[in-house]
């Protein structure tokens, strides 16, 4: 991919952007996945599922931020792309 032993630094920087949004992504999914199994559980303990306000609202919330994630892994996934052409098409110089 690179002729160099080191991908240039803005490909680099891409690359480590990605993985931090990628860890905090994998961190708040795990801890949604966390509440999701604790409220099925007290659901279950209840007999069914109760309408609250406020867990609805924190759904949305969460919905939009996975979403804004996921825009942002895309975009970063498209520079990355980029970036990764230019490197090859210089032959790994700037």
């Amino acid at each position: 991919m690179y002729s160099g032993d080191r991908p240039p630094t803005d490909v680099r920087e891409a690359i480590d952007q990605l993985e931090a949004i990628l860890r905090d992504v994998a961190e708040e999914l795990a801890g949604w996945r966390s509440r999701a199994q604790k409220a099925e559980s007290e659901l279950k303990a209840r007999g069914g599922p109760v309408k609250n306000p406020e867990l609805e609202s924190e759904n949305k919330a969460l919905r939009q931020r996975v979403e804004g994630a996921r825009t942002r892994v895309h975009d970063l996934m498209q520079r990355l792309t980029f970036l990764e052409e230019q490197a090859r098409d210089n032959g790994g110089h700037k």
